[in-house]
């Protein structure tokens, strides 16, 4: 697989790594061993980024990947975890040193290591990006080698333009996917010209992008894409990219025709963002080890024509999403 050079991160990865958030079982319930079993098989394709959180079934993802990690302790995978979101309620005021040193120990502790390769705040709210102390803190945690490095997870661009002026920040994780293209405007040259590695999360749009879904299509109850549909629970820009699930459906169909002979729909979408200059690496989630499989080998086609991509996007999604993340 392609591997990147992921700026102040210091080392390279994989241009497709591999989002674990359905570990942790708000995509349906997963069965450890199938994780693991997945875990493994996209380690196999040249899968080293693993990206998680220590809110994902409340850190059953974390500790599944701890178990993984033990298991390929000599492969150089590399793990981006996050923390932030186990708030009862998300205020400015919870992103304090005394909760950061508790949520650091609790991720530690679940991936069975010392030092974490990356920390990312996840998702705060906005005003958390500009305050001097937070910073401060997670500095604090690099020299007592809590954190090897830290970043952002973002919903708007703003708040990645924010990140990236700061001396440390070594990433910013931000939706990039066909149906979001804003982030092409100026977060990616801005983090390019600093050094700062670019995660595009949500590849797919909640699989929207896999083009397997229909009118028809049903989700279970504890699948947030039932259950947040309209931002129920939380940021709907995290469900289907924030766009109306049926014209989503109508996008998918007009892409369609894009998609190379023996190809995937999905494996079109994320080959799209790999194509994206500035890119560091791209996080689809896996259900199984074939799709961990398929994901990988989205690296090996071909570029993709990006100004078709572009016109749909233009004529359907960007009335929903361009001015609102």
């Amino acid at each position: 697989m392609e591997k990147r050079n992921a700026g102040r991160l210091n080392r390279q990865v994989g241009v497709v790594g591999l989002g674990c958030w359905q570990l942790g079982a708000d995509w349906g319930e997963v069965d450890e061993s199938d994780a693991l079993a997945l875990l493994h098989a996209a380690a196999d394709t040249g899968v080293d980024f693993f990206d998680t959180a220590d809110v994902y079934g409340d850190g059953r993802s974390e500790t599944l990947v701890g178990r993984f990690l033990e298991e390929r302790k000599d492969d150089g995978i590399f793990v981006a975890t996050k923390m932030g979101r186990r708030l009862p309620a998300q205020v400015e005021e919870g992103y304090s040193r005394e909760n950061f040193l508790a949520w650091n120990d609790r991720s530690r502790r679940n991936l069975g290591v010392d030092t974490l390769d990356l920390v990312q705040l996840h998702c705060p709210p906005t005003a958390v990006y500009s305050r001097d102390e937070v910073y401060d803190t997670l500095d604090e945690m690099v020299e007592q080698q809590r954190i090897a490095a830290y970043g952002v997870s973002v919903e708007k661009v703003e708040e990645a333009l924010e990140a990236i002026r700061r001396p440390h920040v070594a990433s910013v994780q931000i939706i990039l996917n066909a149906f979001r293209l804003k982030p092409l405007e100026e977060v990616l040259p801005r983090a390019a010209e600093a050094g700062v590695a670019i995660i595009a999360r949500v590849p797919l749009a909640s699989g929207l992008l896999t083009g397997k879904y229909d009118r028809s299509t049903t989700f279970g109850a504890d699948d947030h894409r039932n259950y947040n549909r309209n931002g129920e629970a939380f940021d709907v820009g995290e469900t289907f990219s924030g766009v109306p699930y049926e014209v989503g459906l109508e996008a998918v169909e007009r892409l369609r025709p894009l998609v190379p002979e023996g190809a995937t729909m999905a494996q079109f979408a994320l080959r799209w963002i790999v194509d994206q200059a500035g890119v560091t690496v791209v996080i689809p989630g896996a259900r199984n080890v074939e799709q961990a499989r398929a994901n990988s080998q989205a690296a090996d086609l071909e570029p993709v024509d990006g100004k078709a991509v572009a016109a749909v996007y233009d004529e359907l999604i960007r009335p929903h999403v361009h001015d609102r993340w």
